[in-house]
């Protein structure tokens, strides 16, 4: 029997894996021996083996390696579930590159786009398409708000939609629901979005609602009014009759820095009065966004609402841009030293950029106290806001940076607890049953990577840079990353949420 080590060996063990998953062969399997098994469920870590038959967990425990199976060591490492990234953007990039380095680089199998209110449309072709292009990860999608706006109302959308477009809207959610959407998104921050009114979401919310989906939304208002927008989620939800997912849950303005403890509380006693509520964290203290997000009242042209909306975010110095069209040496320096350099006062260089066009930014507006303590709630999960070429670190270093800085440095959450916030609680709210924990029967997306060593490298001035320590990424049963590098395995699948079984009435009283 050849034992085949992570260190050195891995690229052979996947070789031989391959080999073994020939159309013409048998369905063969390997073990994975030695690793402390986190197993996704917030448990205590536990030195196990694990047999994986095709795309399947097929055993877990004291297993002793049969004659001639492909063995691989865990021995110093942390076995885990896959990680599932439920708010990814990376719509164009699995087109684009399938391998998606960036994502299976930080241990993520499963990607969940469509987020913001923008899904791919049509929602059927676009999985389509997927099914017969695979990439080296699975995908989910929501059905996006504006796009379903846009579609409907064409450019005609800043205003109140009637009655009559209202319907519309509300029946290409039921298409997009019933092609393979998992729920509704909403951007209602952004353009489109914000013309909306609470009652336009929830008659949306009401389709998704009928094929057992969940609102996740990115609110109306993540500075000065986030509660009022909290509110207003909290609302369409509970109207609409679905769960509610708040998106990249933050405080973004100086006006409410310090108030996460409130913003959880709120949340909380929704959920003790029974309501389904979840929310996603990423762990960096900069949003990625365009330059119009940071004039609420949209006078962008308005020296008074420009100069407020940067006082908001703590001044133009932590405003940098990250694509200009219109001006592409922008790019990569902040509003306060463009404008000294230009000699113009930062509120006129954002309404000429405006003018030109506009620009994406990244605004370093948020208080680290705050981050964390989403992140202590047991019900907020890891996510990214990120994808494969994203502009922010975020979509490279996510979830070894909670990893590495988040458990290991600072000590913030457990281990077992972080991977129970990337893989479990995710998978729950996507109703994924076959995946998120290890257990026998459960579909063999893993990730083994080293607790000492993991931690993110990407950073604002190199954003795709790889991270360390994630040693192998399996997504149904085949490796897709191994020794620093992808293998070139696309295995990834389109996913669907499984709806709960109904639960048999109970027999009429005689």
């Amino acid at each position: 029997m050849k034992k085949l080590l992570v260190a050195g060996g891995l690229a052979a063990a996947v070789a031989g894996l391959a080999a073994m998953r020939a159309p013409e062969a048998p369905v063969s399997t390997w073990i994975i021996v030695g690793a402390q098994v986190a197993d996704g469920t917030g448990k205590p870590l536990e030195t196990k083996n694990v047999r994986i038959a095709g795309d399947e967990i097929l055993e877990v425990g004291a297993l002793e390696p049969k004659p001639g199976e492909k063995v691989v060591s865990g021995s110093r490492l942390v076995l885990a579930p896959g990680f599932i990234d439920v708010h990814n953007h990376s719509e164009k990039g699995l087109v684009d590159d399938p391998l998606a380095e960036t994502q299976i680089s930080q241990g993520i199998t499963t990607l969940v786009i469509g987020a913001d209110g923008d899904s791919p449309w049509p929602i059927g072709e676009y999985l389509d398409a997927r099914r017969k292009a695979p990439a080296t990860v699975n995908v989910m999608t929501m059905v996006g708000h504006a796009t379903v706006r846009e579609l409907v109302m064409k450019d005609d959308f800043k205003r109140r939609a009637t009655a009559d477009e209202t319907a519309k809207m509300a029946a290409l959610v039921e298409q997009g629901m019933r092609e393979g959407g998992s729920g509704l998104s909403s951007g209602l921050e952004y353009d489109i979005g914000s013309y909306s009114t609470t009652g336009e979401l929830v008659a949306l919310a009401k389709s998704a609602a009928r094929h057992e989906g969940f609102y996740m939304t990115h609110i109306r208002d993540e500075a000065d009014k986030s509660f009022k927008a909290f509110e207003e989620a909290a609302i369409i939800s509970h109207e609409g009759g679905l769960p509610l997912e708040i998106s990249h849950i933050k405080l973004a303005t100086v006006g409410v820095w310090g108030k996460a403890r409130q913003a959880v509380s709120f949340f909380t006693k929704r959920r003790m009065l029974g309501q389904d509520v979840t929310a996603d964290c990423y762990p960096y203290e900069a949003w990625h966004s365009d330059l119009y997000t940071l004039v609420p009242n949209k006078k962008y042209f308005d020296k008074a609402s420009v100069e407020r909306g940067l006082k908001d975010v703590g001044g133009p110095s932590r405003v940098t841009i990250t694509k200009c069209k219109a001006h592409p040496e922008y790019e990569g320096r902040n509003l306060e030293e463009i404008a000294r350099a230009e000699n113009v006062t930062p509120a006129a260089l954002f309404s000429k950029i405006i003018g030109d066009g506009g620009a994406d930014v990244i605004g370093h507006s948020m208080r680290e106290e705050d981050v964390f303590e989403f992140y202590k709630q047991p019900w907020v999960m890891v996510a990214s806001d990120g994808g494969i070429h994203s502009a922010h670190p975020r979509g490279a270093g996510t979830f070894p940076r909670v990893l590495g800085r988040y458990v290991r440095v600072r000590k913030l959450l457990t281990l077992e607890e972080a991977i129970r916030k990337m893989t479990s609680l995710p998978a729950s709210r996507m109703k994924l049953p076959d995946r998120g924990v290890i257990a026998p029967g459960r579909r063999a997306d893993l990730v083994l990577f080293d607790p000492k060593t993991v931690i993110d490298h990407s950073t604002f001035t190199e954003p795709e840079k790889l991270s360390e320590g994630i040693l192998l990424v399996v997504v149904n049963g085949e490796p897709v990353w191994a020794d620093g590098k992808p293998t070139g395995a696309r295995p990834g699948r389109v996913l669907r949420s499984v709806p709960a079984p109904a639960v048999p009435a109970s027999p009429a009283a005689p």
